[in-house]
């Protein structure tokens, strides 16, 4: 970075000095440069910097529609995973802390939650294929060119444009962790992972929270388990207004939002204000200012991703993608990690190992966390016929649940295996607590090929709830109660 910071104050004294150079030696500045300082892209930097390699990384962040802005470290770091994890384990502990009178302790004075925030810069664009112009905040220029280019700019939450009112008086995620007050009564719209787990931590630290679904919730995941999700959120407090959609967000005088909306099973037209209003609609690739059209790399004209091919390589041989960016790719910052450190030694360290994007474990973080990995039922039908599938599930009680009589009727797990070939797992999925936990320790057997029959051979440790797993043995076909009772 000094290096490209030396380089940078050159070019304020002589602008043409970087295409001349360039075109007088033939040379590029940098063996690599990365377009976007998030997961993927700081991974991939920071890789091919192991192998001696000349590395740059542009990372700017254009602030929300709200003003919300942060430093480097993409999505994940400031506005994603880690504040969601957190906020997510703010809300977990009000529940324990009333949970904890049952358990003896006496908690003295009535428990509430402060809102607490603690606050803790180049724009690229492509101007050949090996050249790319970055613009400071103050409109600087600086011109950098590479042998190799990585687009990892990841995306942004989408706002609803049509919809009046909705950019001017909503916010996104991108805001939601940054508000410096309590959002108070809180309306989500949408059905994603973002949404529920967002609504649930509300809820979770006090607050009246509503949902608003236009049609299936965890569109993507197994909707059994979708199903769930929602059902206990529902015991847990979040209202959800299901199979309805906006149509308009007005300021009143209170300086509340009226939210006008459509129900469609009714057929009626509703009202209600709300203190805020949060857009979970989806996300959209963050590739405008690239300028990708002027050096010919591709992009899906539905989505706007960047279509790349089993090495992340885009249209354009030395230029490649990882991340959210790249189409019919997972939106997980696991994923861009790996898929950037494997593309830097294959480039850098004669790897020829791909990303195998198969068998990747997830977790939703909502108030009972639902973790997956594999196929979901519907896709294991889909792919190889209902004949050909055997799904073994259970509903269970976790023991930490019993003293203070916690309802456990969306505690369940299911294992979808293929008859044939051993019964091989083709997608686990398990709903309780730490669900995130327990899914990572079986998703590398499931990654190896494990069988049924393998991890009924595995002993459970007691008492978890994981080890109710190793005891699965009623399937759905034999239509027996799949309640386990005891030990």
């Amino acid at each position: 970075m000094a290096a490209l910071w030396r380089r940078r104050e050159r070019l304020r004294a002589a602008p043409g000095l970087c295409r001349t150079v360039r075109a007088r030696s033939g040379k590029n500045e940098y063996d690599l440069l990365v377009i976007g300082g998030g997961s993927g892209g700081l991974a991939c930097a920071k890789e091919a910097a192991q192998f001696g390699r000349k590395v740059a990384v542009l990372d700017y962040v254009e602030p929300s529609p709200q003003g919300t802005k942060w430093g480097l470290g993409g999505t994940c770091v400031n506005v994603g995973c880690i504040p969601k994890k957190l906020m997510h384990q703010a809300a977990l502990l009000g529940s324990a802390l009333k949970d904890a009178q049952h358990y003896g302790w006496n908690i003295a004075q009535p428990v509430h939650h402060t809102w607490k925030v603690k606050y803790f810069n180049m724009k690229g664009s492509f101007s050949d294929p090996h050249t790319i112009r970055g613009l400071t905040k103050a409109g600087k220029e600086t011109i950098v060119t590479a042998e190799n280019i990585v687009i990892a700019t990841g995306g942004r939450p989408k706002y609803p444009t049509h919809i009046a009112g909705a950019l001017e008086y909503g916010i996104t995620s991108d805001d939601l962790f940054w508000l410096k007050e309590s959002p108070g009564k809180t309306l989500v719209v949408g059905a994603s992972y973002v949404s529920l787990e967002c609504a649930g931590f509300l809820t979770g630290i006090g607050l009246d929270t509503t949902v608003m679904m236009r049609s299936i919730p965890l569109r993507g995941f197994d909707q059994q388990m979708a199903s769930l999700v929602t059902e206990y959120m529902e015991s847990y407090g979040t209202k959800f207004l299901k199979r309805c959609f906006p149509n308009k967000v007005e300021k009143l005088e209170s300086n509340r939002l009226q939210v006008t909306w459509k129900n469609t099973d009714l057929g009626t037209e509703e009202t209600d204000s709300f203190d805020t209003v949060m857009w979970a609609v989806g996300r959209a690739p963050d590739t405008e200012a690239l300028n990708l059209e002027a050096v010919g790399v591709k992009t899906n004209s539905e989505t706007g991703k960047i279509i790349v091919d089993a090495s992340e390589a885009t249209s354009v041989p030395h230029i490649y993608a990882v991340g959210d960016i790249t189409e019919g790719r997972p939106e997980l910052t696991p994923t861009a990690i790996a898929a950037g450190k494997l593309l830097a030694q294959r480039l850098f360290g004669q790897s020829s190992e791909l990303m195998d994007y198969d068998n990747v474990p997830t977790t939703v973080f909502t108030p009972l966390e639902y973790g997956c990995v594999g196929l979901s039922e519907e896709a294991a039908v889909q792919c190889y016929g209902s004949d050909n599938i055997e799904v073994y599930h259970a509903y269970y009680k976790p023991l930490e649940f019993t003293v203070a009589e916690r309802d456990a009727t969306q505690c369940y797990m299911k294992m979808v295996c293929l008859q044939e070939r051993e019964q091989r797992i083709l997608g686990l999925h398990f709903i309780g607590p730490n669900a995130g936990e327990v899914i990572q320790g079986f998703a590398l057997g499931i990654k190896c090929g494990a069988t049924y029959p393998q991890l009924m051979k595995t002993i459970g440790i007691h008492p978890t709830c994981a080890e109710e797993i190793t005891k699965l043995h009623i399937t759905k076909r034999s239509g027996l109660d799949a309640t386990v009772t005891g030990c």
